[in-house]
């Protein structure tokens, strides 16, 4: 059977688009939160009316993104192996694999794309996964037997946040400070010791 009549060819072409879409949407909101449809069409390197066929409006494009991050995100958290892992080791690889996601989509997973309905369902998913990881932690005698697992969740998210806030960019010669590893031990060293002496 001949590609053409299969439609795999076409398949895997329009995800190409919607991919190269997303990665330049990402790109240039970041750097200009009210930039147009078509300044992300001439970003991607595709025809204003290739980004119309596949996003209906700039809302439904910024939803996608969105969404699509929050994937992303949850992806990371799976591939820490959090029910079977050590509970330690399965904190320190989510840890790192969030920071590498979150850093690479920022705007995407920020306040300005909040409001898709689809990634806001997907981030509540990661929240429920994050709390059975600290539970699984807290059985194991990874934190006290009362740890309050929700406000444990909302400090290792804060952390997370103020250790990509001012960080060098992925890529970048930084040192530790760009180092998703060395950022993530740093951040469950300090949710589980504190800074104090």
């Amino acid at each position: 059977m001949s590609s053409s009549t299969t439609g795999r060819p076409l398949r895997a072409d329009a995800e190409r688009s919607v991919r190269a879409i997303l990665e330049a949407a990402e790109r240039v909101l970041t750097e200009n939160p009210t930039a147009s449809m078509e300044q992300i069409a001439e970003a991607s390197g595709l025809a204003r009316t290739t980004v119309h066929r596949r996003f209906s409006s700039r809302q439904a494009l910024v939803d996608a993104l969105a969404a699509s991050a929050a994937r992303q995100l949850a992806q990371a958290i799976e591939e820490a192996y959090p029910e079977d892992a050590p509970p330690l080791v399965a904190l320190h690889r989510a840890t790192a694999n969030v920071l590498r996601v979150k850093g690479a989509w920022s705007f995407a997973l920020g306040p300005a794309a909040a409001q898709s309905a689809q990634a806001a369902e997907l981030h509540e998913q990661i929240d429920h996964r994050c709390l059975e990881l600290l539970d699984r932690a807290r059985t194991g005698g990874v934190f006290a037997p009362d740890a309050d697992l929700d406000w444990i969740r909302r400090v290792l998210y804060a952390l997370i946040g103020e250790s990509l806030h001012g960080a060098a960019p992925a890529g970048s010669d930084a040192g530790s400070d760009a180092d998703p590893e060395a950022l993530a031990a740093r951040i469950v060293g300090t949710l589980l010791h504190g800074l104090g002496a």
